[in-house]
């Protein structure tokens, strides 16, 4: 065995002494500001929560003006020049982020859910824990790779804060960084910080809400397939719902543009809209629509369409311009989905409706170990984790490079058979097929006598099909 190196002892030593201060720190401020604003999302959408089908219909279009000039005004404020996503200021801002308009997500999002928008609670709370953070590093004076750690640090105790699922919470918040990949040296700030964020905002009244999937049989290879069976549509239900929201702002921009619209009348539009298909569609989907995920999880029969009304709301919600969480509304699809299809395959609707849940978090955010977690901290025991374990990763690979954050960074694809430019984040490069899989579907197609148009017109094969190839092996 090596020799003991005491100078890297007492270094290994001072690290978790440094951050057990600084994490610390971090968690109990981060707690206080986002119990702060759960408190007040609480009361706002308790005073608007069985408002009469008209008011909704006022309300909705009311709360995305509100919205429009929040966000177009209140952005002024900012002369620093940087952004205040949390994983943009990781990647690309050395950990730093705007202090002066760290209120107006806050209060968007109140007002959005207020008024009946369909989102989540947590995108504030992760905004409230990293602004806190950055503000926090550049007040000791950190350098830029702590203030980066700090950051993600205060990202975590905010999601830990308003999950209460706090371990879970805290690796939610350093995995969403990039895909493939967890910065161990993350992590024990990370958890430090989630675990403090987590007790100060029990102590100051912040509800949270535990689940019994009751019992479950021993383990059982038919119902072990028939779970991932579950994860692999969960999968194809969170791609749905990525692409659904990227479509919904691609359309909202293309019509501000072709119009010259002034930018807080899309959200007005959006709630407009939205008046109008509450007309067929249920209240229950506008919200944050937790009644739907409870009553799923007790194994109330689900509606096989109710993951798309969910998702169709949260795409126009966010999409035209209203501010809001995006991990909520995956709890809800999840829910929603898992049970729907646990009755098709003869399974536990309770079980379907945990293992959806935990799929469709693990997939449209690309965080499968944190969802796997986030399973067994909502759930308790270890009966169902296999079972939730299994969904969760079919349902990652299944996916594919999708996700509802597209700052996320590829660090490993999914597939050996896809690249991608690894260090870029997802918004910045294109997926290639290997050039090893794109040989062996030409031999295939030559075998079949299979010839595209081009190569009958020309008899030559595309160049820049094998470009392109080249360039992503």
């Amino acid at each position: 065995m090596p020799r003991l190196n005491l100078i890297e002892f007492v270094v290994m030593l001072a690290t978790i002494i440094q951050w057990l201060f600084l994490a610390t720190l971090t968690g109990v401020i981060v707690g206080a500001g986002t119990s702060l604003f759960l408190h007040g999302l609480f009361a706002a959408s308790g005073a608007t929560e069985a408002v009469p089908l008209w008011l909704q219909m006022i309300l909705l279009p009311a709360g995305g003006l509100l919205n429009g000039l929040l966000l177009f005004y209140g952005y002024r404020l900012n002369r620093t020049g940087l952004g205040d996503g949390v994983i943009a200021a990781v990647h690309n801002q050395s950990g730093r982020m705007p202090l002066r308009t760290m209120a107006i997500k806050p209060v968007a999002a109140i007002i959005t859910l207020a008024s009946g928008g369909s989102a989540g609670k947590e995108g504030p709370c992760a905004h409230i824990g990293g602004s806190l953070a950055s503000a926090l590093g550049r007040l000791f004076g950190l350098n830029v790779e702590l203030q980066k750690r700090l950051v993600a640090c205060g990202v975590s105790a905010g999601f830990a804060s308003v999950f209460g699922t706090p371990i879970a919470g805290a690796i939610y918040g350093v995995e969403v960084l990039a895909i493939g990949q967890v910065r161990h040296d993350f992590l024990f700030p990370a958890i430090v910080a989630g675990v403090s964020s987590f007790e100060i905002s029990k102590f100051l009244g912040i509800p949270y809400q535990y689940y019994n999937i009751g019992l479950l049989p021993h383990f059982s290879e038919l119902v072990f397939i028939k779970t991932i069976l579950i994860g692999v549509i969960c999968g194809i239900v969170a791609a749905v719902f990525v692409e659904g929201i990227s479509l919904a702002r691609s359309l909202f921009n293309r019509l501000k543009s072709r119009f010259g619209l002034w930018p807080p009348l899309m959200p007005l539009a959006g709630g407009l809209l939205m008046s109008a298909l509450i007309l067929v569609i249920p209240t229950d989907y506008l919200g944050l629509s937790l009644p739907l995920m409870d009553r799923a999880l007790a194994g109330e029969q689900m509606p096989y369409l109710g993951f798309f009304w969910k998702a169709l709301l949260v795409a126009i919600t966010l999409g035209s311009g209203f501010y809001g969480g995006i991990v909520t509304p995956q709890f809800v699809i999840g829910a929603i989905t898992g049970n729907a299809f646990a009755h098709l395959l003869g399974i536990s609707p309770m079980l379907g409706a945990a293992v959806g849940l935990v799929s469709v978090v693990a997939s449209a955010s690309n965080t499968p170990v944190a969802a796997i977690i986030m399973g067994v901290e909502l759930f308790g025991g270890v009966a169902g984790t296999v079972y939730v374990a299994g969904a969760a990763i079919a349902a990652y690979v299944i996916v594919g490079h999708r996700s509802v954050y597209p700052d996320q960074l590829v660090a490993y694809t999914k597939s050996s058979w896809i690249h991608h430019g690894l260090g870029l984040s997802l918004g910045q490069s294109r997926l290639h097929l290997s050039y090893g899989l794109l040989k062996w579907v030409r031999r295939l197609q030559f075998r079949l006598g299979y010839r595209s148009r081009y190569e009958k017109r020309t008899g030559r094969t595309r160049r820049r099909d094998v470009i392109d190839t080249r360039e992503g092996s």
